[in-house]
């Protein structure tokens, strides 16, 4: 299609908006005259590897001050005719999609109001045919919604909507997440397409709380059955997160710059990440104990009395309630103080305290500072409960609330028993010694590996010896031992390639896909061996070992602790779960830890082991034994 001449312009122009036909300022007379231009920046199919659309942008003159699109639209502000630049720019991009005669999909950009103001310029039924009087092939167009504003009129952009679709056209929300497009507008439009804001996309590898956003985002996106795409990716650790989250486009400087021309294939950096099948190590949200642990805790159900109750009638409660502990004293909703059982019956079984004290209000003898938890209170308040100074809990309990508002009393016991619950669960995901992944993660990468397809190896470390070092040195000495394990796995592993767990106590779970996995091996065990002699004494250092008792209570000599490693080669296709991989890497580190080598390789897809090929040895150059 040629360039449209001046004349074709004038009309489009007046059809358009009078008043940029007639307009004075620099931006009206920049688009009678045909100067804005538009690039074009490619969309990538993450799953096939291809240029599956591209985004028209607009632009100013070359080397002009107008020349950038946000330039453009605060003139457009300014000179007041910004839906009417906006129906300019959709107009502009059709024309010169068409006349590079590019195929494939194209997303112009376009705000709600002007969409809302071109559909009525166009009229009832006529949106389709005006789109190919300028160039466009309503099936293949996008409108992407770009919001300046927060859109209120929801009635007009419903019918606009309805418009678009019978004209066989597409819709995208743009930005979602950027606090403009919201959920009400998703649901509203019901988008074809919704581009993630790339706020939640940079450096996403080191993000773990926007990769739980991506997630609850793909969450939505399947409810609608809407297609993401990834805005602003520009590194290779991105992209590999994003293409094994499951988002299906993606849009950025890795995978292509914007130009005049349209692209027929992605960038070598994006291509390669694609077309490799090693599965992203995904950013580790350490997992707290969960807030709300007490809505799990049977609340007791207890009676009340107000500050004015007699303390006869108190005594009368607990007469008849045996079972309680404590009495709230409440005021309306609100708990104001705690009167504790064995307290007041020790007062009131005192001489002369019925006749001096029994019709008086009980608040006197209560306690005016208790403990009062909040059903959603987090984990770290109730142990600041458990280990204050103050532990009167005990004997007390505490008074819960929902909002403020009294519901029950709880007891210490329960409360112990809350935290330590929730600890636990938290403990399976992040290992609260090393912060390293805990079992949950450590299956969940398992199950990502054998859905890949992609060969893996799974290596199984734990100490030799550690026990009597921890007997001989103590807990803390030994919390130093098991740091340093984890500090020296972390350090010999790839970050993007290989995935680091903490089982539990000095057990450790890699899962390599780096190919020099061996050699990464050997290195950990030769610097653990030398490392973890400066955590001996001198004697110790000297005699190569400490005596202390085995798990009989038998005094005997034990070598300076090592690492043993056993690791399992898993062939694609073999093992289909994760607990199979992890008992055959168990398997490897019993085999281990019974040679003399200090490693072991098992094949999974035959059943034999043998150790390494070359020896593993200690910082004295013996082989390290088990």
């Amino acid at each position: 299609m040629q360039r449209p001449t001046a004349e074709q312009r004038h009309q489009v122009l007046a059809a358009l908006s009078p008043t940029v036909a007639t307009g004075t300022g620099p931006l009206a007379q920049l688009l009678r005259e045909g100067e804005l231009h538009c690039v074009f920046q490619p969309l990538g199919d993450l799953r096939a590897g291809t240029v599956f659309a591209h985004e028209a942008l607009i632009r100013g003159p070359a080397g002009s001050p107008w020349h950038r699109p946000d330039t453009l639209l605060e003139m457009a502000r300014r000179e007041g005719i910004l839906p009417d630049f906006e129906l300019m720019c959709v107009y502009t991009a059709l024309q010169n999609w068409a006349a590079i005669e590019a195929p494939g999909r194209l997303f112009v950009n376009i705000s709600a109001d002007a969409l809302v103001q071109g559909v009525a310029l166009c009229g009832a039924g006529r949106l389709g045919s005006t789109l190919r009087d300028f160039g466009g092939l309503p099936r293949m167009v996008v409108l992407e919604i770009t919001e300046h504003d927060r859109v209120t009129d929801m009635a007009p952009l419903r019918q606009a909507v309805k418009e678009v679709h019978a004209a066989g056209m597409r819709l995208a929300l743009d930005d979602f997440g950027d606090g403009r497009s919201s959920l009400r507008l998703w649901s509203e439009v019901k988008p074809d397409y919704v581009k993630i804001d790339k706020y939640f996309i940079h450096d996403l590898v080191e993000q773990p709380e926007n990769l739980q956003m991506l997630r609850a985002i793909k969450g939505i996106a399947d409810m609608f059955g809407t297609q993401l795409v990834a805005e602003g990716i520009e590194t290779q650790d991105d992209l590999r997160v994003l293409r094994d989250l499951g988002i299906p486009y993606g849009q950025g400087w890795l995978l292509g710059r914007p130009a005049l021309a349209a692209r027929q294939a992605l960038n070598d950096p994006a291509l390669e990440v694609m077309q490799d099948r090693r599965v992203a190590v995904l950013p580790h949200l350490t997992q707290s104990a969960r807030p709300g642990i007490l809505r799990g805790l049977q609340v007791v159900q207890a009676p009340t009395a107000t500050p004015e109750t007699p303390n006869d009638a108190v005594a009368q409660l607990f007469m008849h309630h045996p079972e309680l502990h404590a009495i709230a004293v409440v005021q309306g909703e609100r708990p104001v103080a705690l009167i504790n059982r064995q307290q007041f019956v020790n007062h009131y079984a005192t001489l002369y305290f019925r006749e001096v004290h029994g019709r008086k209000a009980c608040i006197a003898f209560a306690n005016p500072a208790p403990r009062i938890v909040e059903l959603d209170c987090d984990v770290d308040q109730l142990i600041g409960i458990l280990t204050s100074q103050d532990q009167r809990y005990l004997s007390d309990g505490f008074i819960v609330t929902d909002n403020g508002r009294y519901i029950g009393l709880g007891t210490g016991d329960k409360l112990v028993r809350a935290v330590t619950e929730a600890r636990i669960e938290a403990a399976r995901h992040a290992n609260p010694l090393t912060f390293l992944p805990g079992n949950i993660p450590i299956s969940m990468h398992i199950e990502r590996l054998l859905e890949s397809g992609n060969g893996f190896v799974a290596c199984y470390a734990d100490l030799n010896h550690f026990k009597p070092f921890n007997d001989q040195y103590g807990y803390w000495r030994g919390d130093e031992m098991i740091r340093l394990a984890a500090r020296l796995v972390v350090a010999h592993c790839d970050a993007r390639r290989d995935f680091v767990g903490h089982v539990g106590g000095d057990d450790f779970l890699i899962l390599f896909q780096s190919s020099d996995w061996l050699q990464r091996c050997r290195s950990i065990v030769d610097e653990f061996a030398l490392e973890a002699l400066s955590l001996f004494d001198e004697t110790a250092r000297k005699a190569g070992g400490i005596h202390a008792e085995d798990r009989h209570g038998v005094q005997r000599f034990f070598p300076c602790t090592t690492l043993s490693m056993g690791a399992a080669r898993i062939p694609p296709g073999l093992l289909r779960h994760a607990e199979e991989v992890a008992n055959l890497a168990a398997q490897a580190k019993h085999e281990a830890k019974q040679a003399a080598c200090g490693m072991v390789v098992l094949d999974a897809a035959t059943g034999r082991a043998a150790c390494s090929p070359e020896p593993v040895r200690c910082a004295s150059g013996e082989p390290v034994a088990a």
